[in-house]
């Protein structure tokens, strides 16, 4: 079998890719937008043929990308990256405007952003590569750096959703000891993450057989990157 973990040093850059479909808007977190050619400036970018976001872009042909500051808070990333827009409006509270295609740009924690129209799609696996040609693009924050996917992952301490184009599949490793009490599970009201007490979360220090209230103040979702107080607890 493959180590994949090596895909994880790739460099990439965490962005929000909006779109709409008639007067509705969706978008969501990707981190799979490159540049192809400098003349005609094209580039691509691979969605996940299940999202709302893919139908969007499917049906009127154009997006934008708004590239994340490394300031962008967890909560705001969960919410694009780990919601469904067919669950929620996204853009509920955030600030955004119309392009010139009339798709939605993301302001909020964005430092520079581009819009493209579809030349041509590719479908791949369970993906569609769309290869666009940027229509208009700005830059909005000198002073802010780009989130980088490493910088996600490893300074925030970021999941990646099962339907990402870069999600590996490295499950942890299951710890449990016999005749222990059994402890509630909790779940995330973002991302739909469960805490599980026989598990614990080892890749941030919590040792399996930590109950949910003895977890560290600071502690947040592993996958969304929320506090505990967005948690609830479930029944098995």
């Amino acid at each position: 079998m493959l180590n994949l973990e090596p895909l994880f040093k790739l460099s990439y850059g965490m962005c929000i890719l909006s779109s709409k479909k008639d007067e509705r808007f969706n978008a969501c977190i990707i981190n799979t937008v490159f540049q192809l050619t400098p003349e005609p400036t094209t580039v691509a970018v691979s969605v996940n043929r299940q999202s709302l976001t893919h139908e969007c872009i499917t049906d009127s042909k154009v997006f934008t990308v708004s590239i994340l500051s490394q300031e962008a808070p967890m909560p705001f990333i969960g919410k694009f990256g780990f919601r469904s827009g067919r669950d929620i409006d996204k853009f509920e509270q955030v600030n955004y405007k119309l392009g010139q295609t009339g798709a939605p740009i993301i302001l909020d924690n964005t430092i520079a952003f581009l819009e493209a129209e579809v030349a041509e799609s590719i479908d791949i696996a369970s993906h569609t590569l769309f290869i666009a040609k940027i229509v208009a693009c700005e830059t909005l924050n000198e002073n802010s750096e780009p989130m980088t996917y490493a910088y996600y992952r490893n300074i925030k301490h970021g999941r990646t959703p099962k339907t990402a184009a870069t999600y590996i599949n490295i499950e942890p490793k299951q710890q449990t000891s016999k005749g222990a009490i059994k402890m509630k599970k909790y779940k995330c009201l973002i991302c739909g993450y469960i805490y599980d007490p026989a598990v614990g979360d080892p890749d941030n220090g919590v040792e399996a057989g930590t109950a949910f209230e003895n977890l560290p103040d600071d502690w947040v979702c592993p996958e969304c990157g929320v506090a505990k107080d967005e948690f609830e607890p479930i029944d098995d």
